[in-house]
Formats: structure tokens, C-alpha cells, sequence
């Protein structure tokens, strides 16, 4: 590990996907793949040929705008769009011919967590663990070993009702782990969060990845993408304008430009998508429209 949290020196992180996404060609090994991949609607156009790599066990950071096809891409990737055109697969399974087997080696946790607010933390997860079929054993003891990683332990017998959005947030991604996924799919997962249990959040998914599982994060915030990401792409207007490490899209940015002083990923976003900024004093940096 690199001095900065989240950051891994391999050669996925200095030597692939460096350069503005081309064609790629489907690999069996690769925990996220797509070809191509086209969503159309009557008279929009929303994702145009988006083709994407994703090697197992990285944190990869997917970047947009809103109506930029970040949303649209990533639920055609976990079987909740159709694909108009192209291809793609995820965990080794075609996303088109065998949804079922995409879904059984996924975890979702959208931006809006569907939590019971009636049950317990123990419970919500127990009731999960069934419902993939484990023994009332099995699944009191992965609840049990979920709860500690999330750092819920002293909340396990408490209402969902009475936990922080901090605290939810954490629960909803020990829920996305019960069945042990090869690849978690993140939506947002700290918007509306404070500093602090944003900061929570992000250790969560390090010791996630840590343990072996791809994550597959979508962002608003440059300054998450840039401390969790091994690897980001930016998509705009339908299509894939970036791809590689965030130092290596700094370094690019600023021989390209001639910059005197090191750019920031925000300086990345904005010459890749157009976009603007608002910063306010201590808060985690959000693109906007």
C-alpha cells in the first residue's frame, strides 16, 4: 500500500488504462467488462458505445455529471436496463444471456438505502442471509461477522429507525455483502453523509476491497474518487472522455497544459467534461451541472 489511504502500487494501477477508453475486447478474467454498450430511448440517446475494464480486485470509480449515462450504464450492468447494443459481462457471466447468474455474484447498494426501519441491524441481515439460502446458524454467524466489519456491533439489537445516515449507510453495505459478492456495485454512497461519517464510509470500503471483493463505485464527489480509486473513468454525454489512475490523468492534464502547479482532479473533471464548480470551505468537492 502507498502512503495515501486507499491507493495500491501494482501494475494495474501504473500500467493499464492509462489512456482514453478504445475499443476493448471481452476478457472472461475481468471482474467488469462491456463492449460497445448502447442505451436507447425513444429519442435519446443516453449511453453511445461505452466500453469498459474492470480487473478484479479494484476500486474503480466511475465519474459524470447527471444525464452524462453514469446511471443508465451502471443499471445495465447489474441486469436492472436491458442493453440496446453491445455486450457485456460481469463476473465472467454475459449480463444479457444470464442475468440470474450476474445477480447471484453482485451486491447493489443504491444511494437510497432500502432498510426496514423497523427491524434491528442483526435482524436486517439475518433475514438477508435466508433469503440466499443459509441456515439460521450460518446466517446468524455472518451477520455477526458482517456487523463487526461495518462496525455495528453495539447498534446490532437497536431499531433501524434510531441509527444516523451514517450508520445506514454502513448497514446497507454489510447487507450488499451477505452472499459474499465477487463484485460490489456502490451508488453514491456518501451523498448527503457528513465529513465525518463520509470518512467512516470510505474505511468501510477499503476493508471491503482489502478483503478481496471489486468495488465498483459511482461518485459526485472528485475528492472520493481520487482517495478510494485505483483506477476512474469519466463519461459525458453518453461516451467515455477518461480513463486511468488519478495521478496518471493529473500528470497528463497538467504536461498537456503546461501547468506550473499540480492540478487536482476536479481540474481533470472540468477539462474532460466543460463543467463547473461551487467549492465550499471544508466540504468534499461535488461536480455539478
Amino acid at each position: 500500500m502507498s502512503s495515501q489511504p486507499g491507493r495500491r502500487l501494482d501494475s494495474r494501477t501504473t500500467d493499464e488504462g492509462d489512456d482514453v477508453a478504445g475499443v476493448v475486447e471481452l476478457d472472461r478474467h475481468a471482474a467488469v467488462e462491456a463492449q460497445g454498450l448502447v442505451k436507447h430511448y425513444p429519442g435519446v440517446e443516453a449511453v453511445r458505445g461505452v466500453d469498459l475494464r474492470v480487473q478484479a480486485g479494484e476500486v474503480f470509480g466511475f465519474l459524470g455529471p447527471n444525464g452524462a449515462g453514469k446511471s443508465t450504464t451502471v443499471r445495465m450492468l447489474t441486469t436492472l436496463l436491458s442493453i440496446t447494443e453491445g455486450s457485456a459481462r460481469v463476473a465472467g457471466h454475459d449480463v444479457a444471456r444470464d442475468p440470474d447468474a450476474v445477480r447471484r455474484a453482485i451486491g447493489v447498494a443504491l444511494q437510497e438505502a432500502g432498510l426496514d426501519p423497523r427491524q434491528t441491524g442483526r435482524e436486517l441481515l439475518e433475514l438477508q442471509a435466508r433469503l440466499f439460502g443459509m441456515s439460521a446458524q450460518t446466517a446468524a454467524g455472518r451477520a455477526r461477522e458482517l456487523l463487526a466489519l461495518v462496525e455495528l456491533e453495539d447498534a446490532a439489537d437497536r431499531r433501524i429507525k434510531g441509527y444516523s445516515g451514517g450508520m445506514k449507510r454502513r448497514l446497507d453495505l454489510a447487507s450488499a455483502l451477505v452472499h459474499e459478492p465477487e463484485v460490489l456495485f456502490l451508488d453514491e454512497p456518501t451523498t448527503g453523509l457528513d465529513p465525518a461519517s463520509r470518512l467512516t464510509v470510505w474505511d468501510e470500503v477499503r476493508r471491503v476491497n482489502d478483503r478481496g471483493t471489486t468495488v465498483f463505485l459511482t461518485t459526485q464527489y472528485l475528492e472520493e474518487a481520487d482517495q478510494l480509486c485505483d483506477r476512474l473513468a469519466i463519461i459525458a454525454g453518453g461516451r467515455i472522455v477518461r480513463e486511468g489512475t488519478p495521478a496518471r490523468l493529473k500528470a497528463e492534464l497538467r504536461e498537456r497544459r503546461g501547468l506550473a502547479a499540480e492540478p487536482t482532479l476536479d481540474d481533470v473533471f472540468l477539462d474532460a467534461t466543460g463543467r463547473t464548480r461551487d467549492r465550499v470551505a471544508g466540504d468534499v468537492q461535488e461536480v455539478s451541472a
